[in-house]
């Protein structure tokens, strides 16, 4: 199939979010790479509406791995990557009613193993963190003092920036129609003409297991989770603007202090099929609710309402690394909503794994596991 038509790359990236930026920008230093994006811009569907979170108390210990693996990247990026610091502080709070103490003293103890910092405080003292708390609500609070805000435009800016000087080629509506393996590696039709490549990364996010299937690799389910946030009026209450972001411990919402505003979510998870997310009114309506009866943030006027598409496989962990059925095709998916704050160490392990090196060292040291993120756990013909 091969022809002189197509043009020659030695690795194709499929998906301009962050976890193909990331891996473009550390993988341009070695490979001839493209990055295809089906869209007319980058991160369009789910890292461009990011709660913009850094948090080592939030999800599995594989994801806390990655997050405490990509600190060291957002607190000293290499030289131009940005022209502000990519984190500013912030700190995180997950909250529970009387009900719910067992679940933050869970929390507690589990993101001590990796976050010495955070702590337990009682209901006054998660009130003074955020203000907005009604006291009568809320009995106790895992704090997470060295929480983060996150600047995603900078990390992507950054990412591409570097890419490109590497002589990464970036490709908007190049949406992928047809996959096809070649001795030498892969043929993919794209909207703006034939690409071939040795190797094949599917960081196509909510659009993962169609490219898989494809390309004939595994049957890895990665399920779009529509995940709803909509800002409103910052409430009139002293401090507010430097509260942390709040969090409800079994997350059925959160909000946080945003660029002047409120950003309120029902923390939703509602698995819908690949496509331009938008919020849903009844979303809005139970978001709103739920802040509300925790909450004294007035809801008046909505100013703007987004969603996007998390990513979950169906152990809510990522999933790195060459397919066993189909040469040359690796797996960078499956992030969650954990995919900015991870992507440092993400991506530096897949450009690693992709050169046929090791995990760098840092992320060995912060116990980051290859095999729960490798793609051969999802192989029904693996054996113990």
């Amino acid at each position: 199939m091969a022809g002189s038509s197509a043009r020659q790359f030695d690795v194709a990236i499929i998906g301009g979010g962050i976890a193909g930026a990331g891996l473009a920008y550390f993988l341009g230093q070695d490979q001839r790479v493209v990055l295809l994006e089906q869209e007319s811009a980058l991160g369009t569907h789910t890292t461009g509406r990011s709660a913009a979170l850094y948090t080592q108390a939030y999800g599995n210990a594989e994801i806390r791995a990655l997050t405490v693996a990509s600190k060291a990247f957002f607190d000293a990026p290499p030289a131009g990557f940005a022209s502000y610091p990519l984190l500013t502080p912030r700190g995180v709070l997950l909250i529970g009613r009387t009900d719910q103490r067992e679940a933050v003293e869970r929390e507690v103890a589990a993101a001590q193993k990796l976050t010495p910092h955070a702590r337990l405080v009682s209901g006054s003292e998660a009130v003074a963190l955020s203000p907005a708390l009604k006291p009568d609500y809320i009995d106790a609070a895992c704090y997470e003092p060295d929480a983060m805000d996150i600047d995603v435009d900078a990390m992507m800016q950054g990412y591409l920036a570097g890419a490109r000087k590497n002589g990464v080629e970036v490709w908007l509506d190049a949406a992928v129609s047809d996959l096809a393996q070649l001795n030498s590696g892969w043929r993919l039709e794209t909207a703006k003409g034939p690409v071939d490549a040795g190797i094949m990364v599917n960081a196509s996010g909510a659009w993962a297991t169609p490219i898989a299937a494809m390309a004939g690799a595994l049957a890895i389910q990665v399920t779009p989770k529509r995940r709803t946030a909509f800002l409103v009026a910052a409430p009139e209450i002293s401090g507010f603007a430097n509260s942390a972001a709040t969090i409800d411990v079994d997350e059925q919402f959160y909000f946080k202090p945003d660029a002047g505003l409120a950003l309120l979510s029902p923390a939703d998870e509602t698995p819908v099929e690949p496509h331009d997310a938008f919020a849903e009114e009844i979303d809005i309506a139970i978001g709103a609710d739920r802040v509300q009866t925790a909450a004294s943030i007035p809801i008046n006027h909505i100013n703007h309402s987004r969603a996007g598409l998390r990513c979950f496989t169906d152990d809510k962990t990522p999933v790195v690394g060459f397919d066993d059925d189909a040469p040359g095709f690796f797996w960078l998916s499956g992030q969650g909503g954990y995919g900015i704050q991870t992507s440092p160490a993400m991506s530096m392990l897949a450009a690693a794994l992709i050169n046929g090196q090791k995990a760098p060292g840092q992320l060995q040291e912060r116990g980051v596991n290859l095999t729960a993120l490798s793609p051969a756990r999802f192989n029904p013909n693996e054996t113990d």
